[in-house]
């Protein structure tokens, strides 16, 4: 029997996850079936239990439930307890373990795939919730000359900032009090899952800077949108950090890393 691995989320119908990790067993010759669950968002603990008691030997964790996955872990590693939050879990006899994939994707997508330098640069995180606590501390360990967080709520952001400490050139603030411009400006919000805009002035743009979009497959959001006709002439979605953050999962389930840039060039679309 092939081993068992899939996907958890609410909504979960758009996910490519399945073909992702199907593409990479094939590639790898690994012997594994990989599905898509929707759980209802009160019932995450009881389908990852029925789940792991039916065979699953490990999850891919998308929004809503990395907190709920962190929280259910017996063991969590260090990238997901300093998240606060896991993308990740592998079953291992008695012990359930969470780890985070997120920021290092990213990272990983930035630099190799986009060949965009990271240290000494101005980067501006939109949003403190779960997507932006899982990237921050890869990102601060690449030397940013300053990391800014913005959020609507700024208390949020300012104790997101505060956890990292000080001496790390980050700053929360709110929307409206961003200063001077970016060289990387990443959308961590979920407004463009609802076609909606982060309250940001398209100033916060650098002249050569880099607009990236967490959210994949939709084409030319309203942030890429506004950054475009501020002048940004380098888009991107997330659709490399997607990959990317299953390769990294599928190494840690099956001890083989997966090539990624072709999957990343079939499933990206043109940001038009």
């Amino acid at each position: 029997m092939s081993d068992r691995y899939a996907v958890i989320g609410n909504p979960i119908g758009h996910s490519k996850s399945p073909l992702i990790h199907t593409a990479f067993a094939k590639a790898t010759n690994q012997d594994l079936e990989y599905t898509a669950i929707e759980a209802q968002l009160d019932g995450f603990a009881a389908v990852v239990h029925a789940f792991r008691a039916n065979g699953g030997k490990g999850l891919n964790v998308t929004v809503p439930f990395k907190l709920q996955a962190f929280e259910l872990a017996t063991d969590q590693l260090e990238r997901a307890q300093l998240a606060g939050a896991a993308n990740a879990l592998k079953f291992e006899g008695d012990r359930v373990v969470a780890d985070n994939f997120d920021g290092v994707a990213l990272v990983r997508d930035l630099q190799r795939n986009l060949s965009v330098a990271l240290k000494g640069r101005r980067v501006l995180l939109l949003g403190a919730g779960g997507a932006a606590r899982g990237v921050l501390l890869p990102l601060l360990a690449e030397r940013p000359a300053e990391l800014a967080i913005a959020n609507r709520t700024v208390e949020k952001a300012q104790e997101l900032a505060r956890t990292v400490g000080a001496g790390n050139h980050i700053v929360g603030c709110g929307y409206g009090d961003i200063a001077g411009t970016f060289d990387i400006v990443v959308n961590a919000t979920s407004a463009s899952l609802k076609g909606e805009l982060p309250p940001i002035v398209p100033a916060v743009f650098a002249t050569d800077a880099l607009a990236y979009e967490m959210v994949y497959g939709k084409g030319l959001t309203p942030f890429l949108r506004l950054a475009q006709n501020a002048g940004v002439k380098r888009l991107a979605d997330g659709v490399g950090m997607l990959v990317e953050q299953a390769a990294e999962a599928f190494v840690w389930w099956r001890g083989v890393r997966p090539q990624t840039r072709t999957l990343i060039d079939k499933l990206t679309v043109p940001l038009t």
